[in-house]
Formats: C-alpha cells, structure tokens, sequence
C-alpha cells in the first residue's frame, strides 16, 4: 500500500511539475511579448520625438514665405540700382537660411498634381496643364508645407462644340 502511495504522489509530483512548467513558459512568453511591445513603443516615441522637433518650426516657416514672396515681388519691380541689389543679397540669404533649415521649393512641373498643386485659375489649354505658377510651393524635410497655387487647363473648346449650341 505504501508502494500505492508512492506511485501516486510521484505521479501528482510530474503532473505538478508539468503544469509549472507550462505556467513557466507562458510568463516567459508573456515577457518577451511585453518586451518586443515596449521596444516597438519605444522605437515609436523616439520617431515622434524626431519628428515633432523637425516639423516644430513649420508655422514659423509658412510665415517666413510670405516674406519671401514679398522680397520677390519686390525685386522683380525693382531698378537695377544699388538699393535693390542690397534687397537681392536679403533675399538670397533668406533663400539659403530657409534651405539649411530644410525647405525646398516645389519642382515646377508641367502636369497638374493635387498633392502639389492647388487650382486656383483654370483657362483654355490642354486638360490637366499646368499653364502658369501663380504662387511658389514648398515642402519642409519632404513634407507639402505649402502647395503651389496655378492656372490649369480646362480643355480647348471645338469650333463644331459651339456651333451647334
């Protein structure tokens, strides 16, 4: 009877055993799991951080190329004399300040593109074209900051449309 009891605990000892074991491995697989989660988190924070710092400066950027805007405006109306020059060489500082800081102009292109471009004007011309630059666009570290404003084309009208109208 003693043999009895024997096999009996030493089985309840490995069924014991067994379920601690399993209990062991799913707290390591619950570990690892919160481990891989918090560095994910972790990675995402530090993204953002980057980020915020990065794009910190977009408003004060927007404002600064209303500025720049104006200088040209200004220069293209100005004489070729010394006064201008010196407004020429602000404005190239200006430029290069904005650039450093990672601002690029938007690449002029001969297509329209809604994520690039904002209608403002449309005219007889050849559908999608765009047909002027009204207003620069410009992006910061790759990111639209500000669209370019243009005139696209709406299309020629055919003599034989309006005639039979």
């Amino acid at each position: 009877m003693k043999e009895n009891k024997d096999s009996h605990s030493k089985k309840d000892i490995q069924k014991l055993l067994e379920e601690e074991t399993k209990l062991k491995e799913e707290y390591l697989d619950n570990l690892k799991r919160l481990k891989a989660e918090f560095e994910n988190y972790q990675k995402r924070i530090d993204k953002e951080k980057i980020d915020f710092i990065k794009y910190a400066k977009e408003d004060l950027v927007i404002n600064l190329l209303e500025i720049l805007d104006n200088f040209e405006r200004a220069l293209s109306n100005c004489k070729d004399d010394e006064f201008s020059k010196g407004v020429s060489l602000i404005f190239k500082q200006l430029k290069e300040l904005l650039e450093k800081e990672g601002v690029k102009e938007i690449e002029k292109l001969e297509n329209f593109d809604p994520e690039k471009h904002e209608v403002l004007l449309t005219d007889e011309g050849e559908e999608g074209k765009v047909l002027e630059e009204l207003q620069r666009g410009y992006t910061l570290h790759n990111r639209i900051i500000r669209p370019a404003k243009v005139k696209v084309g709406k299309g020629v009208k055919n003599e034989t449309d309006s005639d039979k109208k």
